[in-house]
């Protein structure tokens, strides 16, 4: 069964057909992700400001990942829908960590929007439109709506290259806004670090805490603590932590892991859990179950807090018995997003999502109405996946060159006006007060008459 999208044109609406498009499983070509990069950086190296060769690059401008976000847009439409305050922050909260999860094992590095490029995606649920409204520095203006939210916000990425690990610093506050309930809700993602990028096998981590803070209404918070995997990788991809009140009341409790699913209880279950397992780690130090019980109690430790349980018993220590054992469900709980699993094939595609590879397709009719500076029309970006790597090394130094070219001639042109972005113009976040960039509406007339040529 073929289903629909609307195109706004104005007041006027475009059906278009995405059947096509929404079940892609694989790419025109194959293509893996290569990371060595000896010969390219120095140590402390920003990747942000310097040319990389696309043999680093996946067939997706950084405008792209951006709009994966929205894969699972669904939870801020389930957040609209709650009366409880609390429910609605949990489903915020699990939309902010499903946005990570497409970066498990995605080691190619998308390529620098050109400034002014553009990247728009619609579905039945949601339309986004991006823009890249500075070069140097880099920063990537987002701006999605739907009948029941709107997300929005500013991404100024940073890569440092320290040797063994490359640190990704996505710098910038997102918005999300529930019209419904005139609340608001703010946060910036967390840090990303890929470990051995020079030798042995690569792997990533999210590290840090995940501060969600909801403006109006209860004006509660959300605190979510990325762990570190640790010596022994017992908590590898754990994230947990509290929703609490304006008083540091603990409301609810949210645990899981970013790659694979978030679930929550009440702040009550969670207490109850914690003294169960202390009551059964009073028992006999031979008893069997005892270095299991140890375990469990560790693995409810959240890194963000000082658990009621941690001057009450030792660590597990280094005992091979305890290790992997994890509580991956307390009773009552109620799972609140899982991750969509990924094609078979992905791996040889660039580890792409099936949301990611269907982000270069154009449905049908929408290309006449697309704006010239969108990020499907660049030619490298084309050429490199369906496999032509030479031509998207070729094209990819013609952008570049074109774009220096472009901003020599506005820089000597007598009476030329500084170069603005199209579709996003800085202002002030009315809910934290800092200066962002906000989007100033038109995109969506499809009026592109004097938009630059910048492919």
């Amino acid at each position: 069964m073929c289903r629909v999208i609307c195109v706004f044109r104005g007041r006027e609406a475009v059906q278009l057909s995405f059947s096509t498009f929404r079940s892609k499983t694989s790419l025109p070509a194959p293509g893996h992700s290569e990371v060595n990069l000896c010969s390219v950086l120095s140590l402390g190296k920003d990747l942000s400001k310097i040319t990389m060769p696309v043999i680093f690059n996946e067939p997706l401008s950084f405008l792209q990942r951006v709009a994966e976000y929205m894969e699972y847009a669904k939870l801020l439409k389930q957040a609209s829908l709650e009366s409880n305050p609390v429910a609605r922050l949990q489903y915020v909260s699990a939309f902010a960590v499903s946005a990570l999860a497409s970066n498990w094992e995605r080691l190619g590095k998308p390529f620098n929007p050109l400034l002014g490029e553009t990247y728009e995606l619609q579905r039945d649920d949601f339309r986004i439109i991006c823009e890249q409204v500075s070069h140097h520095p880099p920063v990537s203006a987002f701006h999605a709506d739907s009948e029941d939210f709107v997300f929005h916000g500013s991404i100024h990425p940073k890569l440092k290259f320290w040797g063994k690990s490359i640190e990704i610093h996505p710098k910038g506050m997102v918005t999300v806004e529930l019209p419904k309930w005139k609340e608001a809700y703010t946060w910036q993602n967390v840090n990303c670090i890929l470990h051995n990028v020079l030798v042995g096998q690569i792997w990533m981590e999210q590290l840090g805490v995940l501060e969600i803070k909801q403006h109006g209404g209860a004006n509660l918070k959300a605190e979510l603590s990325f762990k570190s995997a640790g010596w022994n990788n017992k908590d590898l991809h754990r994230v947990e932590g509290f929703i609490v009140d304006q008083d540091r009341k603990r409301l609810a409790y949210m645990y899981g892991k970013w790659t694979e699913r978030l679930r929550t209880c009440e702040a009550t279950l969670y207490e109850e859990a914690i003294e169960r397992i202390k009551r059964e780690a009073k028992s006999p130090q031979n008893s069997p179950g005892h270095k299991k019980v140890l375990a469990k109690l560790h693995s409810l430790k959240v890194g963000a807090f000082k658990p009621s349980h941690q001057d009450a018993i030792d660590e597990p220590g280094n005992d091979p018995d305890t290790e992997g054992l994890t509580i991956d469900d307390i009773p009552g709980s109620t799972q609140l997003w899982e991750v969509t699993p990924r094609p078979a094939n992905s791996a040889d595609y660039y580890q792409f999502t099936g949301f990611a590879m269907a982000l270069n397709e154009m449905e049908p009719g929408i290309r006449e109405n697309m704006c010239p500076t969108d990020s499907r029309l660049r030619p490298d970006i084309r050429k490199l996946e369906s496999g032509d790597q030479d031509g998207a090394a070729a094209e990819k130094t013609r952008l570049e060159e074109k774009q220096r070219d472009n901003r020599k001639m506005r820089k000597h042109k007598k009476n030329s006006a500084e170069w603005a972005p199209r579709w996003f113009t800085k202002g002030v976040n009315s809910y934290t007060g800092l200066e962002d960039w906000l989007y100033q509406g038109g995109y969506w007339d499809r009026n592109y008459g004097e938009v630059e040529d910048i492919f």
